[in-house]
Protein backbone atom coordinates (compact mmCIF):
# COMPACT_ATOMS: atom_id res chain seq x y z
CA UNK A 1 0.00 0.00 0.00
CA UNK A 2 2.83 2.38 0.89
CA UNK A 3 4.55 1.50 -2.39
CA UNK A 4 1.38 2.30 -4.32
CA UNK A 5 0.98 5.66 -2.55
CA UNK A 6 4.64 6.45 -3.22
CA UNK A 7 4.28 5.58 -6.92
CA UNK A 8 1.11 7.68 -7.19
CA UNK A 9 2.75 10.75 -5.60
CA UNK A 10 5.88 10.32 -7.73
CA UNK A 11 3.74 10.15 -10.85
CA UNK A 12 1.79 13.22 -9.75
CA UNK A 13 4.82 15.36 -8.92
CA UNK A 14 7.16 14.33 -11.74
CA UNK A 15 4.64 13.44 -14.43
CA UNK A 16 2.02 16.15 -13.88
CA UNK A 17 3.67 19.06 -12.08
CA UNK A 18 7.44 19.26 -12.62
CA UNK A 19 7.25 18.10 -16.24
CA UNK A 20 5.49 21.41 -16.96
CA UNK A 21 6.74 23.64 -14.13
CA UNK A 22 10.49 23.20 -14.75
CA UNK A 23 10.50 23.95 -18.51
CA UNK A 24 7.86 26.70 -18.20
CA UNK A 25 9.77 28.61 -15.52
CA UNK A 26 13.06 27.86 -17.30
CA UNK A 27 11.64 29.51 -20.40
CA UNK A 28 10.44 32.47 -18.31
CA UNK A 29 13.89 32.90 -16.74
CA UNK A 30 15.51 32.64 -20.19
CA UNK A 31 13.31 35.34 -21.74
CA UNK A 32 13.24 37.68 -18.70
CA UNK A 33 17.06 37.61 -18.49
CA UNK A 34 17.40 38.12 -22.25
CA UNK A 35 18.94 34.66 -22.74
CA UNK A 36 21.64 35.20 -20.14
CA UNK A 37 22.95 31.62 -20.45
CA UNK A 38 23.89 32.25 -24.09
CA UNK A 39 24.94 35.91 -23.87
CA UNK A 40 27.52 35.16 -21.17
CA UNK A 41 28.47 31.65 -22.19
CA UNK A 42 32.07 32.43 -23.15
CA UNK A 43 32.67 34.70 -20.14
CA UNK A 44 32.75 31.55 -18.04
CA UNK A 45 36.34 30.81 -19.12
CA UNK A 46 37.55 34.26 -18.01
CA UNK A 47 35.74 33.91 -14.69
CA UNK A 48 37.38 30.55 -13.96
CA UNK A 49 40.79 31.95 -14.85
CA UNK A 50 40.43 35.03 -12.65
CA UNK A 51 39.15 33.36 -9.46
CA UNK A 52 41.42 32.22 -6.65
CA UNK A 53 42.71 28.71 -6.04
CA UNK A 54 43.58 27.63 -2.49
CA UNK A 55 43.51 31.23 -1.25
CA UNK A 56 43.36 31.28 2.56
CA UNK A 57 41.12 28.22 2.64
CA UNK A 58 38.58 29.64 0.21
CA UNK A 59 36.88 27.45 -2.41
CA UNK A 60 37.54 28.66 -5.95
CA UNK A 61 34.92 29.01 -8.65
CA UNK A 62 36.53 26.11 -10.53
CA UNK A 63 36.43 23.83 -7.48
CA UNK A 64 32.76 24.67 -6.90
CA UNK A 65 32.10 23.95 -10.59
CA UNK A 66 33.81 20.55 -10.37
CA UNK A 67 31.88 19.61 -7.24
CA UNK A 68 28.66 20.64 -8.96
CA UNK A 69 29.51 18.67 -12.10
CA UNK A 70 30.32 15.71 -9.83
CA UNK A 71 26.71 15.78 -8.67
CA UNK A 72 25.04 16.43 -11.99
CA UNK A 73 27.13 13.85 -13.84
CA UNK A 74 26.20 10.39 -12.64
CA UNK A 75 24.33 7.24 -13.52
CA UNK A 76 21.78 9.34 -15.39
CA UNK A 77 24.38 10.08 -18.06
CA UNK A 78 24.98 6.36 -18.66
CA UNK A 79 21.76 4.58 -17.71
CA UNK A 80 19.25 7.45 -17.87
CA UNK A 81 19.98 8.33 -21.49
CA UNK A 82 19.66 4.66 -22.46
CA UNK A 83 16.25 4.49 -20.77
CA UNK A 84 15.13 7.66 -22.57
CA UNK A 85 16.12 6.20 -25.94
CA UNK A 86 14.53 2.82 -25.15
CA UNK A 87 11.18 4.33 -24.15
CA UNK A 88 11.13 7.50 -26.24
CA UNK A 89 13.30 6.69 -29.24
CA UNK A 90 16.13 8.80 -30.71
CA UNK A 91 13.88 11.88 -30.71
CA UNK A 92 14.03 11.94 -26.90
CA UNK A 93 17.65 13.09 -27.22
CA UNK A 94 16.52 16.29 -28.96
CA UNK A 95 14.09 17.18 -26.16
CA UNK A 96 16.79 16.37 -23.62
CA UNK A 97 18.97 18.99 -25.34
CA UNK A 98 16.15 21.55 -25.24
CA UNK A 99 15.53 20.93 -21.53
CA UNK A 100 19.27 21.27 -20.90
CA UNK A 101 19.55 24.60 -22.75
CA UNK A 102 16.52 26.01 -20.94
CA UNK A 103 17.69 24.55 -17.63
CA UNK A 104 20.92 26.54 -17.92
CA UNK A 105 18.94 29.72 -17.13
CA UNK A 106 17.19 28.07 -14.16
CA UNK A 107 20.56 27.02 -12.76
CA UNK A 108 21.86 30.56 -13.30
CA UNK A 109 18.98 32.04 -11.29
CA UNK A 110 19.09 29.61 -8.35
CA UNK A 111 22.88 29.68 -8.08
CA UNK A 112 23.06 33.49 -8.31
CA UNK A 113 20.52 33.65 -5.47
CA UNK A 114 22.61 31.20 -3.44
CA UNK A 115 25.63 33.47 -3.87
CA UNK A 116 23.71 36.66 -3.07
CA UNK A 117 22.27 35.29 0.19
CA UNK A 118 25.27 33.25 1.37
CA UNK A 119 26.83 33.66 4.80
CA UNK A 120 30.10 32.71 6.48
CA UNK A 121 30.28 29.27 8.07
CA UNK A 122 31.56 30.92 11.25
CA UNK A 123 33.17 34.21 12.23
CA UNK A 124 36.74 32.99 11.71
CA UNK A 125 35.99 30.65 8.79
CA UNK A 126 36.89 31.14 5.14
CA UNK A 127 34.08 28.82 4.00
CA UNK A 128 30.60 30.01 3.04
CA UNK A 129 27.19 28.38 3.28
CA UNK A 130 24.07 28.96 1.23
CA UNK A 131 21.33 27.40 -0.84
CA UNK A 132 17.52 27.29 -0.97
CA UNK A 133 17.11 27.00 2.82
CA UNK A 134 19.21 30.14 3.27
CA UNK A 135 17.64 32.34 0.58
CA UNK A 136 14.08 31.39 1.50
CA UNK A 137 14.85 32.26 5.14
CA UNK A 138 16.70 35.53 4.51
CA UNK A 139 14.74 36.89 1.56
CA UNK A 140 11.24 35.77 2.53
CA UNK A 141 11.59 35.25 6.28
CA UNK A 142 10.20 31.71 6.01
CA UNK A 143 12.54 29.70 8.22
CA UNK A 144 10.01 26.88 8.51
CA UNK A 145 10.23 26.42 4.73
CA UNK A 146 14.03 26.42 5.06
CA UNK A 147 13.75 23.65 7.66
CA UNK A 148 11.59 21.56 5.31
CA UNK A 149 14.09 22.07 2.49
CA UNK A 150 17.01 21.08 4.73
CA UNK A 151 15.27 17.92 5.95
CA UNK A 152 14.43 16.89 2.38
CA UNK A 153 18.04 17.46 1.28
CA UNK A 154 19.44 15.58 4.26
CA UNK A 155 17.27 12.49 3.76
CA UNK A 156 17.39 12.45 -0.04
CA UNK A 157 21.07 13.03 -0.72
CA UNK A 158 22.85 12.25 2.54
CA UNK A 159 21.16 8.94 3.25
CA UNK A 160 19.05 7.44 0.44
CA UNK A 161 20.98 8.36 -2.71
CA UNK A 162 24.41 7.59 -1.24
CA UNK A 163 23.43 4.17 0.07
CA UNK A 164 21.86 3.37 -3.31
CA UNK A 165 24.94 4.57 -5.22
CA UNK A 166 27.05 2.22 -3.13
CA UNK A 167 24.87 -0.74 -4.13
CA UNK A 168 24.93 0.22 -7.83
CA UNK A 169 28.73 0.46 -7.88
CA UNK A 170 29.30 -2.75 -5.87
CA UNK A 171 26.82 -4.80 -7.93
CA UNK A 172 28.28 -3.46 -11.19
CA UNK A 173 31.79 -4.60 -10.18
CA UNK A 174 30.42 -7.96 -9.13
CA UNK A 175 28.80 -8.42 -12.56
CA UNK A 176 31.81 -7.23 -14.57
CA UNK A 177 34.79 -8.44 -12.55
CA UNK A 178 33.26 -11.01 -10.16
CA UNK A 179 34.40 -8.82 -7.26
CA UNK A 180 32.56 -9.73 -4.02
CA UNK A 181 30.23 -7.02 -2.77
CA UNK A 182 32.06 -6.76 0.55
CA UNK A 183 35.39 -5.94 -1.10
CA UNK A 184 34.00 -3.14 -3.26
CA UNK A 185 31.91 -1.87 -0.35
CA UNK A 186 34.91 -1.82 2.00
CA UNK A 187 37.12 0.06 -0.46
CA UNK A 188 34.36 2.60 -1.15
CA UNK A 189 33.77 3.10 2.55
CA UNK A 190 37.44 3.77 3.34
CA UNK A 191 37.97 6.23 0.47
CA UNK A 192 34.68 7.98 1.19
CA UNK A 193 35.59 8.31 4.88
CA UNK A 194 39.00 9.80 4.07
CA UNK A 195 37.35 12.36 1.81
CA UNK A 196 34.55 13.57 4.08
CA UNK A 197 36.54 13.77 7.30
CA UNK A 198 38.81 16.25 5.55
CA UNK A 199 35.93 18.73 5.24
CA UNK A 200 34.79 20.69 2.21
CA UNK A 201 38.35 21.50 1.09
CA UNK A 202 39.29 17.83 0.80
CA UNK A 203 35.99 17.02 -0.91
CA UNK A 204 36.62 19.72 -3.52
CA UNK A 205 40.21 18.48 -4.01
CA UNK A 206 38.91 14.96 -4.67
CA UNK A 207 36.37 16.37 -7.14
CA UNK A 208 38.97 18.61 -8.74
CA UNK A 209 40.97 15.51 -9.69
CA UNK A 210 38.29 12.85 -10.25
CA UNK A 211 35.72 14.87 -12.23
CA UNK A 212 37.98 16.08 -15.07
CA UNK A 213 39.45 12.57 -15.47
CA UNK A 214 35.96 11.09 -15.48
CA UNK A 215 34.46 13.60 -17.91
CA UNK A 216 37.43 13.76 -20.28
CA UNK A 217 37.81 9.95 -20.33
CA UNK A 218 34.16 9.44 -21.24
CA UNK A 219 34.36 12.23 -23.83
CA UNK A 220 37.45 10.67 -25.43
CA UNK A 221 35.71 7.30 -25.76
CA UNK A 222 32.76 9.03 -27.43
CA UNK A 223 35.15 10.88 -29.78
CA UNK A 224 36.73 7.54 -30.75
CA UNK A 225 33.27 6.11 -31.48
CA UNK A 226 32.31 9.19 -33.51
CA UNK A 227 35.62 9.08 -35.42
CA UNK A 228 35.01 5.42 -36.32
CA UNK A 229 31.55 6.32 -37.61
CA UNK A 230 32.09 9.91 -38.77
CA UNK A 231 30.25 9.35 -42.07
CA UNK A 232 27.04 8.50 -40.17
CA UNK A 233 26.97 11.62 -37.96
CA UNK A 234 24.99 13.95 -40.32
CA UNK A 235 22.29 11.34 -40.89
CA UNK A 236 22.21 10.52 -37.14
CA UNK A 237 21.60 14.16 -36.15
CA UNK A 238 18.98 14.46 -38.87
CA UNK A 239 17.25 11.34 -37.52
CA UNK A 240 17.30 12.67 -33.94
CA UNK A 241 15.63 15.92 -35.02
CA UNK A 242 13.04 14.27 -37.29
CA UNK A 243 12.20 11.62 -34.69
CA UNK A 244 11.64 14.40 -32.15
CA UNK A 245 8.58 15.59 -34.12
CA UNK A 246 7.57 12.51 -36.13
CA UNK A 247 8.56 9.48 -34.04
CA UNK A 248 8.64 5.95 -35.36
CA UNK A 249 5.36 4.05 -35.10
CA UNK A 250 7.26 1.51 -32.99
CA UNK A 251 7.47 4.06 -30.13
CA UNK A 252 4.52 3.52 -27.83
CA UNK A 253 2.81 6.79 -26.93
CA UNK A 254 3.87 8.77 -30.00
CA UNK A 255 5.34 12.26 -29.76
CA UNK A 256 4.02 12.68 -26.20
CA UNK A 257 6.21 9.79 -25.01
CA UNK A 258 9.20 11.19 -26.90
CA UNK A 259 8.91 14.62 -25.28
CA UNK A 260 8.13 13.15 -21.84
CA UNK A 261 11.13 10.81 -21.81
CA UNK A 262 13.53 13.45 -23.10
CA UNK A 263 12.30 16.03 -20.61
CA UNK A 264 12.28 13.67 -17.62
CA UNK A 265 15.75 12.28 -18.25
CA UNK A 266 17.09 15.78 -18.94
CA UNK A 267 15.69 17.08 -15.64
CA UNK A 268 16.90 14.08 -13.64
CA UNK A 269 20.35 14.32 -15.15
CA UNK A 270 21.14 18.04 -14.96
CA UNK A 271 19.23 18.81 -11.71
CA UNK A 272 18.56 22.40 -12.82
CA UNK A 273 15.91 23.85 -10.50
CA UNK A 274 15.89 20.90 -8.12
CA UNK A 275 17.53 22.90 -5.32
CA UNK A 276 20.71 20.85 -4.99
CA UNK A 277 23.36 22.74 -7.00
CA UNK A 278 22.83 26.13 -5.23
CA UNK A 279 24.21 24.62 -2.02
CA UNK A 280 27.53 24.10 -3.80
CA UNK A 281 27.43 27.34 -5.79
CA UNK A 282 27.28 29.34 -2.55
CA UNK A 283 30.71 28.15 -1.36
CA UNK A 284 32.64 29.71 -4.25
CA UNK A 285 34.76 32.80 -3.58
CA UNK A 286 33.77 35.21 -6.36
CA UNK A 287 33.48 38.99 -6.67
CA UNK A 288 29.89 39.02 -7.94
CA UNK A 289 27.02 36.47 -7.71
CA UNK A 290 26.44 36.61 -11.47
CA UNK A 291 29.91 35.15 -12.04
CA UNK A 292 29.08 31.90 -10.27
CA UNK A 293 25.63 31.85 -11.88
CA UNK A 294 27.33 31.83 -15.27
CA UNK A 295 29.77 29.10 -14.22
CA UNK A 296 27.02 26.90 -12.75
CA UNK A 297 24.88 27.20 -15.87
CA UNK A 298 27.86 25.81 -17.76
CA UNK A 299 27.80 22.70 -15.57
CA UNK A 300 24.31 21.96 -16.98
CA UNK A 301 25.79 22.30 -20.48
CA UNK A 302 28.61 19.86 -19.61
CA UNK A 303 26.15 17.34 -18.19
CA UNK A 304 23.35 17.37 -20.76
CA UNK A 305 24.70 18.77 -24.01
CA UNK A 306 28.13 17.12 -23.85
CA UNK A 307 28.10 13.97 -21.70
CA UNK A 308 24.50 12.84 -22.27
CA UNK A 309 25.10 13.32 -26.00
CA UNK A 310 28.17 11.07 -25.72
CA UNK A 311 26.00 8.21 -24.41
CA UNK A 312 23.32 8.86 -27.03
CA UNK A 313 25.81 8.75 -29.90
CA UNK A 314 27.50 5.61 -28.53
CA UNK A 315 24.12 3.82 -28.41
CA UNK A 316 22.63 5.09 -31.68
CA UNK A 317 25.79 4.45 -33.71
CA UNK A 318 26.18 0.89 -32.43
CA UNK A 319 23.27 -0.88 -34.09
CA UNK A 320 22.29 -2.65 -30.84
CA UNK A 321 19.23 -0.43 -30.40
CA UNK A 322 16.03 -1.31 -32.27
CA UNK A 323 13.02 1.05 -31.93
CA UNK A 324 10.15 -0.55 -30.03
CA UNK A 325 11.99 -3.81 -29.40
CA UNK A 326 11.97 -5.38 -25.94
CA UNK A 327 15.46 -6.00 -24.71
CA UNK A 328 18.19 -4.70 -22.45
CA UNK A 329 18.11 -1.11 -21.32
CA UNK A 330 19.90 1.17 -18.90
CA UNK A 331 23.55 0.43 -18.14
CA UNK A 332 23.44 -2.89 -20.05
CA UNK A 333 22.34 -1.16 -23.26
CA UNK A 334 25.20 1.33 -22.98
CA UNK A 335 27.66 -1.48 -22.18
CA UNK A 336 26.50 -3.59 -25.13
CA UNK A 337 26.74 -0.59 -27.43
CA UNK A 338 30.32 0.17 -26.40
CA UNK A 339 31.28 -3.51 -26.68
CA UNK A 340 29.96 -3.39 -30.25
CA UNK A 341 32.25 -0.43 -30.99
CA UNK A 342 35.52 -1.36 -29.27
CA UNK A 343 35.15 -4.95 -28.07
CA UNK A 344 35.01 -6.44 -24.53
CA UNK A 345 36.99 -3.55 -23.07
CA UNK A 346 33.94 -1.38 -23.69
CA UNK A 347 31.95 -3.21 -21.02
CA UNK A 348 34.74 -2.81 -18.47
CA UNK A 349 35.11 0.86 -19.32
CA UNK A 350 31.42 1.51 -18.59
CA UNK A 351 31.80 -0.18 -15.19
CA UNK A 352 34.83 1.95 -14.29
CA UNK A 353 33.06 5.07 -15.56
CA UNK A 354 30.09 4.18 -13.39
CA UNK A 355 32.46 3.91 -10.41
CA UNK A 356 33.92 7.37 -10.99
CA UNK A 357 30.53 8.93 -11.77
CA UNK A 358 28.96 7.27 -8.73
CA UNK A 359 31.75 8.07 -6.28
CA UNK A 360 31.91 11.73 -7.31
CA UNK A 361 28.13 11.91 -6.86
CA UNK A 362 28.51 10.43 -3.36
CA UNK A 363 30.88 13.24 -2.36
CA UNK A 364 28.48 15.81 -3.77
CA UNK A 365 25.51 14.20 -2.02
CA UNK A 366 27.36 14.21 1.28
CA UNK A 367 28.17 17.90 0.99
CA UNK A 368 24.51 18.74 0.33
CA UNK A 369 23.56 16.81 3.47
CA UNK A 370 26.31 18.46 5.54
CA UNK A 371 25.19 21.89 4.36
CA UNK A 372 21.63 21.04 5.41
CA UNK A 373 22.81 19.90 8.84
CA UNK A 374 24.72 23.15 9.23
CA UNK A 375 21.46 25.03 8.75
CA UNK A 376 20.23 23.47 12.01
CA UNK A 377 23.41 23.45 14.03
CA UNK A 378 26.48 25.54 13.29
CA UNK A 379 29.85 24.47 14.62
CA UNK A 380 28.68 21.45 16.63
CA UNK A 381 31.74 19.24 16.07
CA UNK A 382 30.32 16.21 17.91
CA UNK A 383 27.09 16.30 15.90
CA UNK A 384 28.95 16.63 12.60
CA UNK A 385 31.35 13.78 13.38
CA UNK A 386 28.44 11.56 14.41
CA UNK A 387 26.70 12.44 11.17
CA UNK A 388 29.81 11.53 9.17
CA UNK A 389 30.06 8.15 10.90
CA UNK A 390 26.40 7.44 10.04
CA UNK A 391 26.99 8.40 6.40
CA UNK A 392 30.05 6.12 6.21
CA UNK A 393 28.08 3.25 7.79
CA UNK A 394 25.33 3.70 5.20
CA UNK A 395 27.90 3.38 2.40
CA UNK A 396 29.08 0.06 3.86
CA UNK A 397 25.50 -1.17 4.48
CA UNK A 398 24.23 -0.01 1.08
CA UNK A 399 26.78 -2.13 -0.79
CA UNK A 400 24.86 -5.25 0.28
CA UNK A 401 21.27 -3.99 -0.06
CA UNK A 402 19.04 -3.48 -3.08
CA UNK A 403 17.51 -0.17 -2.08
CA UNK A 404 15.10 0.29 -4.97
CA UNK A 405 12.18 1.23 -2.72
CA UNK A 406 14.30 3.73 -0.78
CA UNK A 407 15.52 5.24 -4.05
CA UNK A 408 11.91 5.66 -5.18
CA UNK A 409 11.08 7.41 -1.91
CA UNK A 410 14.11 9.67 -2.44
CA UNK A 411 12.76 10.57 -5.89
CA UNK A 412 9.57 11.68 -4.17
CA UNK A 413 11.38 13.82 -1.60
CA UNK A 414 13.56 15.33 -4.34
CA UNK A 415 10.41 16.12 -6.35
CA UNK A 416 8.91 17.92 -3.35
CA UNK A 417 12.17 19.83 -2.94
CA UNK A 418 12.09 20.86 -6.61
CA UNK A 419 8.50 22.14 -6.41
CA UNK A 420 9.30 24.27 -3.34
CA UNK A 421 12.55 25.57 -4.83
CA UNK A 422 11.03 26.51 -8.20
CA UNK A 423 8.22 28.46 -6.51
CA UNK A 424 10.76 30.31 -4.36
CA UNK A 425 12.99 31.15 -7.37
CA UNK A 426 9.94 32.41 -9.28
CA UNK A 427 9.12 34.74 -6.35
CA UNK A 428 12.74 35.95 -6.10
CA UNK A 429 13.48 36.44 -9.80
CA UNK A 430 13.66 40.26 -9.50
CA UNK A 431 16.81 40.32 -7.31
CA UNK A 432 18.54 38.20 -9.97
CA UNK A 433 17.51 40.60 -12.74
CA UNK A 434 18.89 43.45 -10.61
CA UNK A 435 22.14 41.50 -10.23
CA UNK A 436 22.40 41.09 -14.01
CA UNK A 437 21.82 44.82 -14.61
CA UNK A 438 24.41 45.75 -11.98
CA UNK A 439 26.93 43.34 -13.46
CA UNK A 440 26.38 44.65 -16.99
CA UNK A 441 26.57 48.27 -15.85
CA UNK A 442 30.05 47.70 -14.40
CA UNK A 443 31.17 45.94 -17.58
CA UNK A 444 30.03 48.96 -19.62
CA UNK A 445 31.99 51.20 -17.26
CA UNK A 446 35.08 49.15 -18.17
CA UNK A 447 35.44 47.75 -14.66
CA UNK A 448 35.88 44.25 -13.32
CA UNK A 449 32.53 43.71 -11.56
CA UNK A 450 32.23 43.38 -7.79
CA UNK A 451 28.98 43.24 -5.86
CA UNK A 452 27.97 46.76 -4.81
CA UNK A 453 26.27 45.33 -1.75
CA UNK A 454 24.81 48.66 -0.59
CA UNK A 455 22.63 48.67 -3.72
CA UNK A 456 20.82 45.54 -2.50
CA UNK A 457 19.92 46.54 1.07
CA UNK A 458 16.21 45.93 0.55
CA UNK A 459 16.91 42.29 -0.31
CA UNK A 460 18.18 41.53 3.24
CA UNK A 461 21.57 40.14 2.21
CA UNK A 462 24.48 39.58 4.62
CA UNK A 463 26.36 42.82 3.91
CA UNK A 464 29.19 42.03 6.34
CA UNK A 465 30.07 38.88 4.42
CA UNK A 466 30.02 40.70 1.08
CA UNK A 467 31.96 43.71 2.44
CA UNK A 468 34.76 41.37 3.51
CA UNK A 469 34.80 39.60 0.13
CA UNK A 470 34.73 42.80 -1.93
CA UNK A 471 37.41 44.49 0.21
CA UNK A 472 39.69 41.45 -0.11
CA UNK A 473 39.19 41.22 -3.87
CA UNK A 474 39.80 44.95 -4.37
CA UNK A 475 43.03 44.63 -2.36
CA UNK A 476 44.13 41.64 -4.45
CA UNK A 477 43.42 43.54 -7.67
CA UNK A 478 45.32 46.60 -6.43
CA UNK A 479 48.36 44.46 -5.54
CA UNK A 480 48.23 42.76 -8.96
CA UNK A 481 48.50 46.16 -10.66
CA UNK A 482 51.59 47.16 -8.65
Amino acid sequence: MLAEINDFLNSLIWGNILIYLLPALGLFFTVSSRFVQFRYFFKMFNILRDTVHDKEGHISSFQALMLSVAGRVGGGNIAGVAVAITLGGPGAVFWMWIIGLIGMSTSFFECSLAQLYKEKDSKDSCVYRGGPAYYVTKALGLRWVGIIISVLLLITFGFAFNATQSFIIASSFEASFNTPLWITGSILTVIFGLAIFGGIKRITRFSEVVVPIMAVGYLLIAIVVIALNYDQIPSLISMIVSEAFTPSTAISGGIGAVILQGAKRGMFSNEAGLGSAPNVAAVAYVAHPVQQGIVQSFSVFIDTIILCSCTAFIILLSGVYTPGADGVQGVLLTQNALIEHIGPLGGYFVTVALLLFGFSSMLYNYYLAENSLNFFSKGNVTLFNTFRVVCIALIAWGAFQDLGSIFTFADLSMGLLAVINMIVIAILYKPVLRLIKGYERQLKEGKKPVLRYNDYSEFKIDKETWKEIVDNINDERAKAKE
